[in-house]
């Protein structure tokens, strides 16, 4: 499958963005997905999960209570709604997905996931 990340951009923090991911060239339906966000030169962290049909979702304890993360399976879309935004999530924001599941609190690792998007940069000035 193959994805396309939107919505990033800059903001001042304390508001909001809504980053789209849209999935092509398979059952999205099928995949778990992600986003994960990267700050030049340190690893891909995990932000949050959902699962195939979007019952089930997970969160870093960093964006808990502020990032809400959801899927439309008719759309083949998975979207990332960020409040309260802090300077600290400046990043470069990466959908995902893979066809593996995951135990509800279990942090997924990047490696687990076979297709990624493009990448959004997100940036909050203080």
């Amino acid at each position: 499958v193959q994805l396309q990340a939107s919505g990033g951009g800059l903001v001042q923090a304390g508001g909001s963005l809504r980053l789209s991911c849209a999935a092509s060239g398979g059952r999205f339906s099928l995949y778990t997905a992600a986003w994960f966000r990267q700050v030049a030169g340190k690893e891909r962290d995990f932000v949050a999960v959902t699962s195939w049909a979007g019952g089930i979702t997970s969160y870093a304890d960093s964006v808990r209570g502020r990032f809400t993360i959801s899927r439309d399976t008719t759309k083949n879309t998975v979207d990332l709604q960020m409040n309260s935004l802090k300077p600290e999530d400046t990043a470069i924001y990466y959908c995902a997905a893979t066809r593996r599941r995951f135990a509800t609190g279990v942090v997924p690792d990047p490696d687990a996931f076979g297709s990624w998007g493009q990448g959004t940069l997100v940036t909050v000035s203080s």
